[in-house]
């Protein structure tokens, strides 16, 4: 006998949502949208199951609020063209770069690809396979011979590392601050 959808989803679903709220105020920023994202999560597991049931209910649910992240967050750095209204009247070639702008761009680039290079061999293998060539997580532990949960693992702390260069990397004064701070109070505690 086939169970109900609504019974489905309870037992396999909706027992995982502390972890789920959990999980979205770790890694979402805006705490206010954290409940809306969940729900979001639930509607798309419940319409995706609705034509077949996902083996690792789990594990769907979490990719699904994963994507819905990242998709959120991709719509944000659209901009809307009819609010910038006739680009012709702007009078501006939307092709032309300034030359401060060209260079920042390229500095930035530069920064990721270096931060990129730090990156522990099997990790940037695995972010770069998942990242940039976009393979499934599924097809890159096939390829690397390693479980879908160490290549979640290696992203995550590829991104993190990631991240944490090009933070440090922007704010380079701030960050030479912060540890010479550190380094005169540990200075001061060992004198008498």
């Amino acid at each position: 006998m086939d169970e109900s959808l609504d019974t489905w989803f309870k037992r396999e679903i909706l027992v995982h949502e502390a972890s789920l709220v959990r999980y979205l105020l770790r890694t979402w920023p805006n705490r206010e949208e954290v409940y809306d994202l969940r729900q979001d999560a639930y509607v798309r597991v419940y319409e995706a199951a609705a034509k077949s049931r996902p083996q690792s209910p789990k594990s769907f649910l979490f990719a699904t609020a994963r994507n819905l992240m990242a998709d959120h967050t991709r719509r944000r750095r659209i901009v809307v063209i009819d609010a910038v209204g006739d680009l012709d009247a702007l009078n501006v070639l939307v092709d032309e770069l300034s030359p401060e702008s060209r260079t920042s761009a390229f500095e930035d680039l530069r920064r990721l690809a270096d931060a990129f290079d730090q990156l522990p061999p099997k990790c940037r293998e695995t972010v770069w396979m998942r990242r940039v060539d976009d393979l499934p997580q599924r097809e890159v532990a096939t390829r690397l011979g390693i479980s879908q949960k160490t290549v979640e693992k290696h992203v995550m702390k590829g991104m993190k590392l990631l991240a944490a260069a090009l933070f440090r990397s922007e704010g380079s004064g701030r960050a030479e601050t912060t540890e010479h701070e550190k380094q005169r109070k540990e200075q001061s505690r060992g004198s008498p």
